[in-house]
């Protein structure tokens, strides 16, 4: 079982930045493929971005241009950074994890489910 902790959340500004922090644990634990969720009170989780091993990324739409994920492992992390900040990222953002095979020919849309979640981080953008 692998453990993942967020961090980094709080009060930002529209046009502002934030950087959120994932961090999982054991260091060793086979996982492959990271993510970030995001959620708001009374709708589904959206996936926001993710990064698989070898630098394969995916993001969601609303936040090409403005979001950056990047892995660290030799520091056991997984990071959101946010830019240009609007208040409708306003939201609980949520680690996952899996480890699984991705088709080169479909990127990361082929990865399987994401089997292991964070308790999240809330961010809240003003404006």
């Amino acid at each position: 079982q692998v453990q993942l902790v967020e961090s980094g959340g709080g009060l930002g500004e529209a046009g502002g930045s934030l950087r959120l922090s994932c961090t999982y644990s054991p260091r060793d634990f086979a996982i492959n493929i990271m993510g970030w969720y995001y959620q708001v009170p009374g709708k589904q989780r959206e996936l926001v971005a993710e990064i698989a091993d070898g630098g394969m990324t995916n993001y969601a739409d609303s936040v090409k241009g403005r979001f950056t994920i990047s892995r660290d492992s030799a520091k056991s992390t997984v990071d959101l950074v946010m830019n240009n900040l609007q208040p409708e990222d306003t939201g609980v953002y949520t680690c996952a994890a899996v480890w699984g095979e991705i088709d080169p020919d479909y990127g990361l849309s082929s990865r399987p489910t994401y089997d292991y979640f964070g308790q999240g981080t809330e961010v809240t953008v003003s404006s």
